[in-house]
This record gives structure tokens, sequence and C-alpha cells, in this order.
């Protein structure tokens, strides 16, 4: 196989940029996640791929679920803050304001215009990522008319 040819196909899959929380009691990740879709209508479920040696795959592994945090389109400085090394601070997590979540308890960020709680139903554990198939159990919307962002508008790409 070709391996420029692989990689320029494989980016070439349109894909969002959202923030991935989880948390176990007082042990908590947040990290940018770009490889999630929704993968069933009834139940509702989605997948999301999480780098296998993560903060956030060990969590999410020991507490069976997550949250997803959609981003805006004018919020790329909120997903850059989701690049590092998870720091929670009272009542925020990466300098992000958040809640738990009704369901789950995974922090929700309050400036996201859309989020949902997962539990996870089913795990694959290969490659580098590990793929966490969820129950969507819980979902909010704090603003309807918000765009959510695209990985490639912000110049970014994962993938290939």
């Amino acid at each position: 196989m070709d391996a420029n040819a692989k990689k320029l196909a494989l980016r070439a899959v349109n894909y969002g940029l959202y923030v991935l929380t989880a948390n176990d009691g007082d042990d908590y990740a947040a990290g940018g996640v770009n490889w999630l879709s929704q993968a069933s209508f009834e139940p509702p479920l989605v997948m999301a791929g999480v780098k296998a040696d993560s903060g956030a795959a060990t969590i999410i592994a020991r507490s069976g679920t997550f949250a997803v945090n959609v981003l805006a389109a004018d919020q790329i400085e909120i997903g850059k803050a989701f690049f590092r090394s998870t720091s929670v601070e009272g009542d925020k997590i990466n300098g992000y304001a958040f809640t738990s979540g009704p369901a789950t308890g995974a922090p929700l960020l309050l400036d996201t215009p859309y989020w949902f709680e997962c539990r996870v139903t089913d795990t694959v554990a290969r490659g580098d990522h590990t793929v966490f198939v969820a129950e969507v159990v819980e979902a909010g919307v704090r603003d309807e008319s918000a765009v959510p962002m695209l990985l490639r508008d912000t110049g970014m790409n994962y993938g290939g």
C-alpha cells in the first residue's frame, strides 16, 4: 500500500472536534477527540476512538462511562486547552467551568453548546486506539443555533 495515498485518503473522512471527559471518583480525564460517530438509532449508540495509552482510556475502562462535549465552530481555544494533561482546580477542568453530568457524573463543560453522556456497552482494544461503543443515556443543548466545529476547519488534522 502506498503510505501517502493511505494517509491522504483517510484524512478525507470528515470529523468534528470534541472534548471527551470522564472520571472515576476524583480521578479525571479530559481530552480532545475527533474519532467519534453515531452507530445506532435504537438504542442510541456512539463509538469513540480513544488513544489506548491515555488517561481517558484508563478511566473509561474503569468507570464504564464518559461524556462528549461538542464544541461550536468558534471555540477552537477551548479545544486547544484539552490537548494537554488534565488539570482540575475546584469547578474548572483545564481552566473551563464544568458540572457533573446527571446520569454518569462525567464532567460537562458549561461553555459548550451540546453534550451527551454515555455508558460503555462494548470495547474493542486493538491497535493504538481503543474503540468504546456506548449508549447515550443523557443529552443536553445549551445553544441549538451553534454550528459544531469540524476538524478540517481548524487547520489541524488527525488521521491517516
